[in-house]
């Protein structure tokens, strides 16, 4: 039996790693009817469920696993990647205690332990298990890799270059690891890695997307040496190849917003005060790159509120929300808008909450810094009538900019083209005015480039908005050691300063398109 049950799993290994994830799952389905006390059997049923994001059903299968061999250290991590699936990070993190316990000497599970962990935003635990992970197999530089991120969430950006040059040098075609390697740290003429990066762009690279991370690379490092021709150049080949491989359209986007503000035309308002509790989440909204993890870090630090980071929460409740109201399992964009502006608005804060609390696992006071949540502000009001929304702004060439030379690892398809970045930030814009306007007084706007001449004066009225009391590590603000995985992990660990506020000007020439379409759209620059 034992014999026909491992020949059975290797039928389903072998599909599973083709992904022909139907006929694994029929496989599958066969072996565990025909021999439930096979483990392994289990094992790829979950994984299998979890690959369909059917992650309850995941969870159950992973459990009869444990029920067979309560001990074995590669299924305990797999269940806490199942809660990590159903968003419950408390109970993942815990799951992964176990995991350790029976861990042993194998680097693989505790750098499935580390990922856990560090999907969790536990990154000092992570950290520890990816160096044991690392000091169990010293030559595989995926695990140093690994390690390199969370040493760079958590401020130890010299750890991380170490650990990206070694990934380099072990995996020269690990391109990744170049581009996060020079984003660490502002580049000297001692001290690049330009000629290295040069003769990289040089060779015909077979993956358009190691073309994309050396040019962005690149750009990056002629900016520090003040070469800024050649950044731009390097910067817009990288990112014209980045948009040619995107199937994007930005009318979509800008009708987006019109919809929006017809579905919330005004008296978005919630009756009553308005008062700071316990449940009164912190919403830090606007474009990305406009200083948002700047202000997080500032009200992060305050000893009563904790950072969740960027949750999707507010967004996968409204549209949960909007499905189980229209009675549709599928709803078109403008559908689903339409719809949001007649739900049961309590009930969705209280859902947002929920979702919220189980994905970051804190109590009190906290912030949700996902800068997509302006397009929800009307709902937000209505839903969370207690929340504090914070509008960071920036000037708009300088913010433009700044998204365009930013490799985002997900979302934000607009800012690879400077004509889509003009035309997304008009859309954003006129909505965001359109919120002033039927919320008044409900949006505290934070200016980057004002917070950044008068740190403590801005500090001061963004902690009266949030009725949080004056605290001198708000300004101290870079000591803070929390983690951040944004992509300013490596800025935000120095004190404010001003480098950055003018930096666009360099390449006005090259931005004459984004400036163009902005003045033309009435934005005043």
């Amino acid at each position: 039996m034992q014999a026909s049950a491992a020949a059975a799993f290797r039928q389903v290994s072998n599909l599973m790693q083709a992904r022909d994830w139907r006929a694994a799952e029929a496989a599958c389905r066969k072996l565990t009817t025909q021999h439930p006390e096979f483990a392994a059997g289990w094992f790829a049923a979950s994984q299998i469920a979890l690959a369909h994001r059917a992650a309850l059903d995941a969870l159950d299968a992973a459990e009869r696993a444990l029920k067979i061999e309560p001990a074995n250290a590669r299924f305990l991590v797999h269940r806490a990647q199942c809660l990590l699936a159903l968003g419950r990070r408390a109970e993942a993190l815990a799951a992964t205690d176990a995991a350790e316990r029976c861990a042993g000497s194998d680097a693989g599970v505790w750098d499935a332990i580390g990922t856990v962990q560090s999907f969790a935003n536990d990154q000092r635990r992570a950290l520890a298990a990816y160096d044991r992970a690392v000091a169990l197999a010293p030559h595989n530089p995926q695990l140093a890799y690994n390690r390199a991120s969370v040493r760079r969430f958590v401020g130890d950006l010299q750890g991380a270059e170490a650990d990206y040059d070694r990934v380099i040098a072990q995996n020269p075609r690990d391109y990744e690891a170049y581009l996060n390697r020079s984003a660490l740290r502002v580049q000297t003429a001692a001290q690049n890695h330009v000629v290295q990066l040069e003769a990289l762009a040089a060779q015909p690279l077979a993956d358009w997307r190691a073309e994309v991370q050396i040019r962005y690379a690149l750009a990056k490092e002629y900016e520090d040496l003040a070469e800024y021709a050649q950044s731009f150049e390097h910067l817009r080949k990288g990112a014209q190849i980045r948009r040619d491989h995107l199937r994007y359209d930005v009318a979509a986007d800008v009708a987006t917003a019109g919809w929006i503000m017809e579905a919330f035309p005004g008296g978005e308002a919630a009756a009553g005060a308005a008062t700071a509790s316990q449940e009164s989440p912190i919403f830090i909204i606007g474009l990305p790159r406009s200083g948002t993890t700047l202000v997080e870090r500032i009200l992060g630090s305050h000893s009563t509120v904790s950072s969740a980071g960027e949750l999707d929460s507010f967004a996968l409740a409204l549209v949960d929300a909007a499905r189980r109201s229209s009675g549709q399992a599928r709803l078109g964009r403008r559908e689903l808008v339409a719809q949001s502006a007649n739900l049961d608005f309590p009930a969705l804060g209280q859902e947002y909450l929920r979702r919220a609390r189980a994905a970051f696992g804190g109590a009190g006071r906290f912030i949700d810094k996902m800068p997509l949540n302006y397009l929800y502000c009307g709902l937000l009001r209505r839903a969370l009538p207690n929340a504090k929304i914070i509008h960071v702004t920036r000037h708009p060439m300088a913010v433009g900019y700044a998204m365009y030379k930013t490799l985002f690892k997900d979302g934000y398809p607009f800012s690879y083209h400077l004509g889509d970045i003009a035309h997304y930030y008009v859309a954003y814009h006129r909505l965001m005015a359109h919120w002033q306007a039927t919320m008044p007084g409900t949006l505290h706007e934070l200016n980057y480039e004002s917070l950044i001449a008068d740190q403590r004066g801005e500090t001061r009225k963004l902690l009266d908005h949030c009725e949080l009391d004056w605290e001198e590590g708000c300004v101290e603000f870079h000591g803070n050691p929390a983690a951040t995985t944004t992509a300013s992990a490596s800025q935000v660990r120095r004190p404010i300063y001003d480098s950055s506020v003018s930096q666009w000007r360099h390449y006005e020439a090259q931005l004459a398109e984004l400036r163009t379409l902005l003045t033309a759209a009435g934005i005043d620059l």
